[in-house]
């Protein structure tokens, strides 16, 4: 008790935290802040007052991490998104998660959930087909550092096979002037991300309901894969994108455990620049 205590006294007394640019300590003061609440912070000790404090201070840090999504919500609706994007996540990872190749999720992806304010449809979820994989969204710092290699430009055409809640279309869309598609088998998934797009005005992201192994990639100039699928049905959407590059130049970015296969097809190169547990790119030969 006497710990917990103290701890609350130095967060409530660190006025820094209340500093927009001190997101990366601030979260890590909401996680411990929300763990003890949810342990019953001092309730067995019948102090009401301390987890009263608690929740005080929650409610003061949030209300900063508020203020900053919503500036950066307005600066998307304006079109100045990769700019304010670039300053709040880009040097963030820099100094904390450059080396980081878990797929562990921090404070960066805090600030994405805040900005995009995914919000699920009342569409049940549905089971998965054999092959495909349970969605797990991408680390945000590492779909900054794909879309920092992949350099998207207007002639590109990024599809995600398996996009979940649209993390990485609609980033990129704010990210970069290609058109960004996601093609998702769960409905709930792709009206959520619909919204989203509609809300901060993305216009070259769009969202499909369906399978991929049917779906149209005729577009695609860019192709990533968070493992969205393994075995036959890996194998399946390989040979399709193979006859795709067959067609033109084609790039597949890929994280997880799929990367290895994928590095093993005889048809695609590495560029190289890539470290195990990192997104790595790949072109068509």
């Amino acid at each position: 008790m006497i710990a917990l205590s103290v701890r609350l006294d130095a967060l409530e007394r660190d006025t820094s935290l209340r500093e927009p640019e001190r997101l990366h300590e601030r979260s890590d003061a909401l996680d411990w802040l929300d763990s003890c609440l949810a342990h019953g912070l001092a309730t067995a000790a019948g102090d009401d007052l301390l987890r009263q404090r608690a929740e005080v201070l929650v409610a003061e840090l949030q209300a900063v991490d508020d203020a900053l999504s919503a500036q950066i919500r307005q600066a998307i609706r304006r079109g100045e998104g990769e700019q304010i994007l670039r300053h709040w996540l880009t040097p963030a990872r820099s100094r904390h998660d450059a080396d980081d190749c878990s797929d562990r999720y921090d404070h960066l992806d805090h600030l994405l959930c805040e900005v995009l304010a995914i919000r699920e449809s009342g569409e049940p979820i549905v089971p998965v087909d054999e092959g495909m994989v349970f969605y797990q969204p991408t680390p945000a710092r590492h779909i900054v550092d794909a879309l920092d290699r992949l350099a998207l430009d207007a002639r590109d055409v990024l599809i995600d096979l398996g996009s979940g809640l649209g993390h990485v279309p609609l980033l990129a869309a704010i990210w970069s002037p290609a058109r960004c598609i996601g093609i998702e088998w769960q409905q709930a998934y792709v009206d959520a991300a619909r919204q989203c797009a509609q809300e901060l005005a993305l216009t070259q992201a769009e969202f499909a309901q369906g399978d991929v192994r049917h779906a149209d990639l005729s577009a695609g100039t860019v192709f990533y894969l968070y493992t969205p699928f393994n075995g036959d049905m890996l194998r399946e959407m390989l040979a399709r994108l193979q006859a795709e590059a067959r067609r033109r130049p084609i790039r597949l970015c890929t994280l997880g455990p799929c990367t290895a296969q994928v590095a093993g097809e005889s048809w695609l190169l590495s560029d190289g620049a890539s470290r195990k547990g990192r997104p790595a790119i790949f072109h068509s030969r």
